[in-house]
């Protein structure tokens, strides 16, 4: 008799215990023990676990008990989530396939002067611009280009949805203490949730076919750094600003657009780049499910041991990094000039 039993006995709960006493399945300790050649006791008092309480008591149930009722409450709840969410993020998979198609059927003699022309309109900086164009002309070299512009298409819708999400919350957040006070676990859960995690539950909602699948999970992963130096920024505007605003009359319309968001710009812009950088590696993982671009020949390169091949797609991620990394903090070095780039 085990410790645990002698304590149930002891409280008169032996009843309760047997009452729904069943043949249940060992657990793992068990097994494992049973396979070594031990009786899969183990220690005289292990530690509490619900396993080795159920040994000693029908009644409690056992981890798997929990994990498959954890299952059964997100299957319970499956088709209400999907019919609600199926419309709502609809547009999202319209606009990655829109966002592809644009990257991977314009002409690329007018598409790289595109963007190219884009980089200097952000930077203003010969330089950046000179690698930009450097960097794709390389891509078409080693006939990469394709799956480059599959994933800088997929990160400018992200990040743009990021963008225009996660402003407006962080502008709430920063006029309300109780919405931070409520948004910051949130933000701390998503910021801190291992990457493939985020595509568990999306994988019984959606098909992997629909691209609006691993775009929530892209979003989700980096929103939290607009949101969190959006609130950070309004807050660190110097309240004598605020009071001149409100002396010259100003409705908290004007204060916003006119006064705290023009001066909170550089952190705003500091959340994007920060976005940028977490799209760009959350497209990796989301290759996983069926999104394209460069993650797919990393993956390739994984499952094949292809080792030049998942080498050279991940140096191809490097440079799109410094690309998107240079240009948005270049950029935000136009609206702040007291700001230093690397």
């Amino acid at each position: 008799m085990s410790s645990y039993e002698q304590i149930f006995d002891g409280l008169g709960l032996r009843d309760w215990c047997d009452a729904d006493a069943s043949e249940s399945p060992m657990s793992m300790a068990q097994l494992l023990a049973k396979s070594s050649g031990g009786d899969g006791t183990g220690d005289v008092l292990p530690f509490p676990s619900l396993d080795a309480l159920h040994e000693a008591c029908d009644a409690i149930p056992q981890t798997r008990d929990v994990t498959v009722s954890v299952e059964q409450g997100f299957l319970a709840i499956k088709d209400s989530l999907k019919f609600v969410l199926d419309p709502l993020t609809q547009p999202l998979s319209w606009m990655l396939e829109g966002a592809l198609y644009a990257f991977t059927t314009t002409p690329w003699w007018i598409l790289i002067p595109l963007l190219v022309w884009a980089a200097w309109a952000a930077t203003r900086k010969v330089g950046i611009t000179v690698f930009v164009a450097s960097v794709f002309l390389f891509f078409g070299l080693i006939d990469h280009l394709d799956v480059a512009l599959e994933t800088l298409s997929i990160i400018f819708v992200c990040t743009g949805l990021s963008v225009l999400l996660g402003v407006p919350v962080g502008i709430l957040m920063s006029r309300s203490d109780r919405l931070q006070k409520v948004m910051l676990p949130i933000l701390d859960m998503l910021q801190t949730l291992p990457s493939f995690v985020y595509l568990i539950p999306l994988i019984f909602l959606f098909s992997v076919t629909e691209p609006k699948l691993y775009g929530i999970a892209i979003i989700l992963y980096a929103i939290v750094p607009v949101i969190r130096l959006t609130d950070l920024g309004i807050r660190l505007v110097d309240q004598d600003v605020i009071e001149a605003a409100d002396a010259f009359g100003m409705t908290n319309r004007q204060k916003l657009f006119g006064v705290q968001l023009p001066l909170a710009l550089p952190n705003i812009m500091a959340g994007v780049n920060q976005t940028i950088m977490m799209s760009l590696a959350m497209v990796v993982i989301a290759s996983l499910v069926s999104a394209p671009g460069l993650g797919v020949l990393v993956l390739r390169g994984i499952r094949n041991l292809e080792l030049g091949v998942g080498l050279v797609a991940g140096f191809g991620i490097v440079l799109l990094a410094v690309v998107l990394d240079r240009c948005s903090k270049a950029a935000l070095q136009r609206i702040d000039p007291t700001h230093e780039t690397d």
